[in-house]
């Protein structure tokens, strides 16, 4: 017996990929898995194009370089890939995005940070903001990373192992206070 699933627009976080180096193909395809509205550049289009994955929006400022038909262009005008391709999810009112990048430049999602929930996967790393009072189970012995130098942090069921490096002291929750709107942490995955 098979299951059906509808899956509205926008239901999934849209897919950014700006860089697929160093990036698993499992867990693209994981990304993948329900059809997200997949947003390239002309470079990861022409590896996904390779790979015979459909993509949806391709961000450059010249057709020429569309490899797929039905596409719509995006253009970057002169913005970078990054902030054009979220000056339109926002503006298009998609509530989440998973991005995929080899260069990180957190500065270029910071603006984005309450407008839109984010994920960016970087270099085996899963990097999101949080609100203080944030908390989140996870097994004892994971490394998590404050990012962009987050000021009077106080952290429970953490143990410090560098300025911004904590890791886990037990199975079970960690939380994270501190006074800012929000930080940036990292995930091994």
């Amino acid at each position: 017996m098979s299951s059906h699933h509808v899956v509205r627009e926008k239901q999934e976080p849209a897919l950014l990929v700006l860089g697929l180096d160093n990036f698993e193909d499992e867990l693209l395809g994981q990304l993948l898995e329900w059809s997200p509205t997949l947003i390239v550049t002309p470079d990861t289009a022409e590896i996904l194009n390779a790979q015979g994955i459909k993509y949806d929006w391709l961000i450059a400022n010249q057709a020429d370089a569309d490899l797929q038909s039905d596409v719509k262009l995006m253009p970057a005008g002169d913005d970078s890939f990054a902030l054009a391709a979220m000056k339109c999810l926002v503006a298009q009112g998609y509530p989440s995005v998973n991005i995929v990048t080899d260069e990180l430049d957190l500065h270029s999602f910071e603006f984005f940070a309450d407008k839109i929930n984010l994920v960016i996967y970087h270099d085996h790393k899963k990097i999101y903001p949080v609100t203080t009072g944030f908390s989140k189970w996870k097994p004892a012995g994971e490394i998590i990373e404050l990012l962009l130098q987050p000021h009077n942090v106080q952290h429970s069921g953490l143990s410090v192992l560098a300025k911004d490096r904590l890791q886990t002291l037990h199975d079970g929750f960690f939380s994270l206070q501190f006074d800012q709107p929000f930080i940036f942490i990292a995930e091994e995955i």
